[in-house]
């Protein structure tokens, strides 16, 4: 089973880890054979990435661009170094720089690669494109079968 994951960067820390214990309670449930789909950006796709491999699985990393390190906050690239290196795959978009069309060709290429999309998602219906709710909009296009994460009482920083 191929799983995708698309979430809000900007988590609360008591809310990352409530997010952290459903990724591992849903993902458990994929059984063997578990691959990840991730851009790797901060709050929800790094959780996803972790629990992946907490439960066996492995994960590949659609990386929006070659540069895209530079816009992950300083504390957090050892964090991000260490899961793009673990990652089975590493897939580039073609785009040269990070910035809102590197974003939504990620998206768009992690959409095409997975069976079902998970989202930690608040719900509101607005944001940019390459964003949660934009990707949410074009897995429900697709009729990608989706899991809205958004356990009650979180909240976004």
């Amino acid at each position: 089973m191929r799983i995708g994951i698309t979430g809000h960067t900007n988590l609360t820390d008591g809310t990352a880890e409530a997010i952290y214990a459903a990724l591992l309670a849903e993902l458990s449930a994929a059984g063997p054979g578990l691959i990840g789909v991730t851009c790797l950006a901060d709050g929800a796709d790094q959780l996803f990435a972790r629990a992946v491999d907490a439960v066996g699985g492995t994960y590949e990393v659609i990386l929006p661009a070659p540069d895209y390190r530079r816009l992950v906050a300083p504390d957090r690239r050892d964090d991000f170094d260490t899961l793009l290196a673990a990652a089975a795959t590493v897939v580039p978009t073609g785009e040269r720089h990070a910035g809102r069309r590197a974003y939504v060709a990620a998206n768009h290429i992690m959409l095409a690669r997975v069976d079902r999309l998970l989202a930690v998602w608040d719900g509101h219906d607005h944001g940019p494109p390459g964003g949660t709710a934009d990707v949410v909009t074009r897995a429900r296009a697709a009729a990608l079968p989706l899991k809205v994460i958004w356990p009650a009482g979180a909240r976004r920083a």
